[in-house]
């Protein structure tokens, strides 16, 4: 069984997405086995919880095994996980901040897999939210696009402007909004779909889902952006799109971690 305490007025799905990895999977079940107890109550729907109540969710064996990540990396001062999609990088980090003290840094989409950092002082905090606006994180991406490109390789700009009642972003060559830069490079194609290697020069929210759904060629399996014909066909309802390497250059007390690149055990699994 595991326990948690509600912090603000929130829905019981979207409390769950953000604190509990292993319910978060199993959520319909759980309703319908009545599964889940609130203030101790069991409920059989998404109810909507207040500040205080406490939320149980008893989870068999098997379902409590699921946590949604893998932790590829740990020392003093960082951890480094590899996050299923399907989980919200939120719950990612409670269930590491069971374990002792740890900060949130950076997150991943729900549907996108791969590499998250997370410090565990102060003072590695202050180091990595440094190291992201000075852009000395360098990430890479993998991604399996529908189609393929004219290029096979470019660094192309746009600009991005949030669209908050939808919760999307729209893309124009205009300078209007925010201004984003992305790079590919074409490694592979088989004509129906192409796997690019992805790297951000901006860190703009969904960027490569909707830049490369702009381009012509856009991500197999959004939802949000992407080909629902092909995503139809073939059955896709997550995003083959993956946070694959990370390293951090320079900075002070973790500066020793310019020598480790790390590279997500997730690629092959969700490309």
């Amino acid at each position: 069984m595991k326990q948690f305490v509600v912090s603000e007025k929130q829905s019981l799905k979207n409390f769950t997405d953000n604190r509990c990895a292993s319910a978060s999977f199993y959520f319909r079940t759980l309703l319908k086995n009545r599964d889940i107890r609130v203030n101790g109550k069991r409920v059989g729907s998404d109810v909507f919880l207040s500040a205080g109540d406490t939320v149980q969710y008893f989870l068999t064996s098997a379902q409590e095994q699921k946590r949604g990540f893998d932790l590829l990396y740990e020392d003093a001062n960082v951890l480094v996980a590899d996050k299923e999609s399907g989980v919200n990088s939120e719950a990612v980090f409670s269930d590491l901040r069971e374990r002792g003290e740890t900060y949130f840094i950076h997150r991943l989409d729900r549907n996108t897999a791969g590499l998250l950092i997370f410090a565990k002082t102060q003072a590695a905090e202050k180091e990595l939210l440094c190291a992201f606006r000075e852009k000395r994180i360098e990430k890479i991406y993998y991604a399996r696009v529908v189609g393929k490109p004219t290029k096979t390789h470019a660094v192309e700009e746009a600009y991005l402007t949030k669209d908050e009642k939808s919760a999307l972003v729209k893309v124009s060559a205009k300078p209007i909004g925010e201004k984003m830069i992305t790079e590919y490079e074409l490694l592979e194609s088989d004509g129906e779909t192409s796997l690019l290697k992805i790297t951000l020069h901006t860190g703009k929210t969904h960027q490569i889902r909707a830049h490369t759904a702009y381009l012509g060629f856009p991500v197999a399996g959004d939802t949000k952006y992407g080909d629902r014909a092909f995503n139809r066909k073939h059955h896709l309802t997550r995003q083959k799109l993956v946070a694959a390497e990370l390293c951090v250059r320079g900075g002070g007390t973790l500066s020793y971690l310019s020598d480790l690149r790390f590279r997500s055990e997730k690629i092959s699994e969700t490309l």
